[in-house]
């Protein structure tokens, strides 16, 4: 089993684009502590959610002094914002061995959405960040972590490899839905490696059987 662990921002959050984004951000030093706690695990799997320029500014270089890779979800819709990762923070990821995916277009649910909004993020947003960071988008991050049969589906007939939801629990390392924890603000070095080390929990349990109903319904 793997442990995927989930960045959405680090430093500071100077303007929250939704309600409750700073609760995301951790600092540079406790962000630096957790990659120092992944180097000797191979279980261990990092991901950045939302494309904020921090991860190009911090996250890359931290990543590149430790040997370490990730994949990078970003946002087709923010690709012209100075706050966000640009194409060439993308290429450049690239060149650096890191992985890019797609987080969609706008950072909206796609659970439920309109033909038109389901092409623009499944489809439309691929496409942009294909061309953006010059290289294939085979996964894809699902944002706000909302899901159901029907979109599950319909990430499958859009023939995406992988597919990361925010559910908090392990994942097989050949599943295509793989369950992923969030860092938050809250977090500590310490809160990270019990999550590499602890035995199975109460609250992930309900947490699996959440995304079996998730899946079903």
């Amino acid at each position: 089993m793997i442990t995927n662990i989930c960045f959405h921002g680090i430093g500071v959050c100077r303007q929250e684009r939704e309600s409750g984004e700073a609760g995301y951000w951790v600092s540079a030093d406790v962000f630096k502590g957790i990659l120092d706690e992944t180097l000797d695990r191979p279980d261990a799997k990092i991901s950045f959610d939302d494309g904020n320029r921090s991860d190009a500014d911090v996250a890359l270089p931290a990543l590149r002094e430790r040997s370490l890779s990730a994949t990078f979800f970003a946002l087709a819709g923010r690709l012209d914002d100075p706050a966000s990762l640009s194409p060439a923070d993308l290429r450049s990821l690239r060149g650096d061995g890191m992985h890019v995916g797609s987080h969609g277009w706008s950072h909206i649910p796609w659970r439920g959405l309109s033909p038109a909004d389901e092409r623009r993020e499944l489809i439309e947003a691929r496409q942009a960040l294909v061309e953006a960071s010059g290289g294939e988008i085979a996964d894809a991050a699902l944002p706000l972590g909302r899901y159901d049969r029907k979109l599950l589906s319909q990430l499958r007939e859009a023939a995406y490899r992988t597919v990361f939801t925010s559910d908090r629990f392990r994942a097989h390392p050949n599943a295509w839905l793989q369950a992923r924890y969030s860092v938050t603000s809250l977090d500590t070095v310490d809160s990270i490696r019990n999550l590499f080390t602890r035995h199975t929990s109460v609250s992930e349990v309900r947490m699996v059987t959440a995304s079996l109903v998730k899946r079903m319904r």
